[in-house]
């Protein structure tokens, strides 16, 4: 079997836990106002490769990826579910720790067989939510974030350790009332393992420009680190209101 990919990182430290081989799918649905990566969205082109090839990459790198492991991210990778499962499955009969970096928009609730199949060789899946509230979501992202949450909910009752990130974009992510209530939803994945709040930024302009794609966001400025940390207070604050909730 052979996938589309976008490209290879052979010493990715922001890609899950230790240092890891990441592997960039080619093909994204959704189209986000902030992505720095608009050169993975066709899903025409790619790299065409087999997940012997890239295992085969992996291997010339593994001395210094002890700590870390593969992880599939994009573009989306559960837009290619068969590939995506032998690439993990390859992984796993290797020793090799497996991490899926997913926006979940590809999740359907009524027929998730296949997405099962590769959350069945994954170790870890860090999930973007890109906005709690679906109409704001819509106006992001172009879908709605209904089977989001629910791919977010379906892999804490397989007891898939998640790690849930969340870009904070001025004037469109940062509102405190939708910082708290995604706090509150968060606080009932029982398999959370961490919280990445990150602030947005428009380093990605250039490859706009590359691209002859318009920036969605011309006028918005980078948050601080500062605001980041606000934010997370808020979202924190938020989980702790859901768990007291629950007890």
């Amino acid at each position: 079997m052979k996938g589309y990919i976008h490209s290879t990182e052979s010493f990715g430290t922001v890609d899950g836990p230790g240092v890891r081989y990441v592997v960039f799918f080619q093909g994204c649905p959704m189209r986000c106002k902030y992505c720095h990566n608009p050169d993975t969205w066709r899903f025409e082109g790619g790299k065409e490769v087999t997940a012997e090839e890239l295992m085969a990459e992996y291997d010339s790198y593994k001395e210094f990826l002890k700590s870390g492991g593969i992880t599939a991210t994009g573009g989306e990778p559960l837009a290619q579910p068969e590939f995506l499962a032998e690439l993990f499955s390859l992984a796993k009969s290797k020793g090799v720790h497996t991490c899926l970096d997913s926006s979940g928009i590809v999740y359907d609730p009524e027929c998730p067989e296949k997405v099962d199949k590769v959350l069945a060789v994954t170790d870890l899946v860090m999930l973007d939510i890109k906005h709690i509230d679906p109409e704001e979501h819509k106006k992001l992202t172009g879908f709605s974030n209904k089977n989001i949450l629910s791919f977010a909910q379906h892999i804490a009752e397989l007891g898939i350790p998640l790690w849930i990130r969340h870009v904070v974009v001025p004037g469109i992510t940062d509102s405190e009332d939708e910082l708290f209530r995604l706090g509150e939803f968060i606080s009932g994945l029982k398999t959370l393992k961490a919280l990445d709040v990150l602030p947005y930024h428009d380093m990605a302009k250039v490859k706009y420009k590359e691209l002859g794609i318009p920036y969605p966001l011309p006028d918005t400025p980078p948050l601080t680190k500062e605001q980041a940390h606000a934010a997370r207070d808020i979202i924190m604050n938020g989980i702790r209101s859901g768990l007291k909730k629950r007890k």
